[in-house]
């Protein structure tokens, strides 16, 4: 209860006027910044906590944490999802590659593609010249081929690449495989089987694959004359050799360029028809203007109105001209 005694003159207060307490300024709240200011409080001093302060550090290192981790995420999303797509079966009807082993799609065929408009144009001749000569001495395919045909007896052959001629023994023995499979080669008779050994390897023939020069001096060391104007322009058979003359291998001839027959077609005929000649046929003629070219026909030197054929059998049956 306060005292209504008045005060004496010893007291400190006397003659004074009354001094109000300091104004203390509002206390920062340490959940936030003050308004208008960047950063929050400190919890433990109530500093405010700006971009070079140690608590606005560690929010930028986990902000530039946080967006590396989403990018390498994002970065393992694109993987699996192709390495997804890349494991999936094929479709039937795309495009697939020859396997390694097998047969070479032929020059001028259309592979099997997804667009019929990627298939290759037609190929009649092969661009840049021809070496007239090579070395004389020959390589060997060394492979071992696969039994063609379904029944018959079987006849190994060998295939051969002079040397200098710019040509690969293991692609000429694939190309003579494709001619001597089929469908419509010589083991469509089901009394024949054909099978490529290495060289070196016991045969009943050689393919050679020879420049002109040596395909004329091979062919003549076995009785057959292939000059033509006085330059050796045919293909041939020798006891035990069918020899396949460079030129031709890679050029064709002027009537099947003119015809628009794909040089693909000119090396399945001429094999076909020298190995026809070593399994015993002779040459025949063209049935008939229009008609379909017997394989043992010279077409190398002319088509006499017939159409170009590569194959001794058509629909499984023997196809054969008048003998010559």
């Amino acid at each position: 209860m306060p005292s209504s005694a008045p005060r004496s003159a010893g007291d400190p207060t006397v003659g004074r006027q009354p001094v109000d307490p300091p104004v203390l300024p509002p206390r920062r709240s340490v959940r936030g910044a003050a308004p208008g200011r960047p950063g929050g409080g400190d919890r433990r001093s109530g500093a405010v906590a700006g971009p070079w302060s140690p608590h606005g550090r560690r929010f930028q290192l986990i902000a530039q944490l946080s967006v590396v981790l989403l990018a390498i995420g994002a970065a393992l999303v694109v993987i699996m999802r192709h390495q997804d797509v890349a494991a999936r079966p094929v479709p039937v009807g795309a495009a697939e590659l020859p396997s390694p082993e097998g047969p070479l799609p032929l020059l001028g065929s259309s592979p099997v593609t997804a667009s019929p408009s990627a298939s290759p144009s037609p190929v009649f001749q092969l661009p840049g010249p021809v070496p007239s000569a090579g070395s004389g001495r020959f390589g060997y395919d060394d492979r071992t081929g696969p039994v063609l045909g379904r029944a018959g007896g079987i006849q190994q052959y060998r295939v051969a690449v002079e040397a200098g001629s710019r040509e690969e023994a293991g692609e000429f023995g694939r190309a003579v495989q494709v001619a001597l499979t089929g469908p419509g080669s010589w083991v469509d008779s089901g009394r024949l089987r054909l099978r490529q050994v290495p060289g070196g390897t016991d045969s009943e023939f050689t393919v050679y694959l020879a420049t002109a020069r040596t395909a004329g001096r091979m062919c003549a060391q076995g009785g057959v004359d292939i000059r033509v104007e006085g330059r050796p322009y045919t293909s041939c058979r020798a006891p035990g050799k069918v020899i396949i003359n460079l030129d031709r291998w890679r050029l064709s001839v002027p009537h099947f360029v003119r015809a628009k027959v794909p040089l693909s077609v000119y090396r399945l005929y001429v094999v076909n028809h020298e190995v026809g000649h070593q399994l015993g046929h002779r040459h025949e003629r063209c049935p008939g203007k229009g008609r379909v070219a017997p394989v043992m026909m010279q077409q190398t030197l002319f088509l006499n109105g017939c159409v170009a054929n590569p194959w001794p059998y058509r629909d499984g049956r023997r196809y054969a001209g008048p003998p010559l």
